[in-house]
């Protein structure tokens, strides 16, 4: 049976923006927002912690098998920093966030990053490596690369992703018309 809502990967680099982004659509769109963080540690998908990095280290086959049930069905906001783990089948629209590396720094040391981690996401964004990710791992049609350096940009996104979620809508009915 197919989703009669779409499912949504907001991704891009730590500090981009994701979570902001994902809480407005959210709002706004009556879509569950799903922090993959939150859920790694909720339903511990993971393999303990990495005190160097201070994040936990992610079982990708845990995750998967957490969401599984779920997901698939349609009407979520996957909030992460990576995309290419999703089945293509569960993933309507791939959202990149892009931000300037200054704000991205900024934003980061605001956090108490560890500057290995800092200069690591920072490396990650100058050479565009989430949005070479969600390209490869998606097909070109549904991949949007976004700016996000400003709360304008913000809410310019969410009227964009809102217009995108009207027109699956109505390509859907067109479809079971057809």
């Amino acid at each position: 049976m197919p989703r009669t809502q779409p499912n949504i990967i907001v991704t891009g680099t730590p500090g981009v923006g994701k979570t902001s982004q994902c809480e407005l659509l959210s709002t706004n769109t009556g879509l569950k927002h799903l922090s993959i963080n939150q859920i790694v540690k909720d339903r511990g998908c993971h393999d303990g912690w990495d005190a160097e990095y201070k994040s936990w280290i992610v079982d990708e086959d845990k995750l998967l098998d957490s969401l599984e049930s779920e997901v698939p069905t349609g009407g979520y906001i996957l909030d992460w920093h990576a995309c290419d783990l999703f089945p293509e089948s569960w993933i309507d629209l791939v959202v990149v966030l892009r931000t300037n590396s200054t704000k991205l720094y900024d934003r980061l040391k605001a956090r108490n990053y560890p500057e290995k981690k800092l200069q690591e996401n920072l490396d990650s964004e100058i050479m565009e490596v989430l949005l070479e990710e969600a390209r490869e791992g998606f097909d070109a049609e549904i991949v949007v690369e976004l700016r996000s350096d400003s709360t304008q940009d913000l809410e310019g996104n969410m009227e964009r992703i809102v217009a995108w979620i009207e027109n699956w809508k109505k390509d859907l009915v067109g479809e079971e018309d057809g």
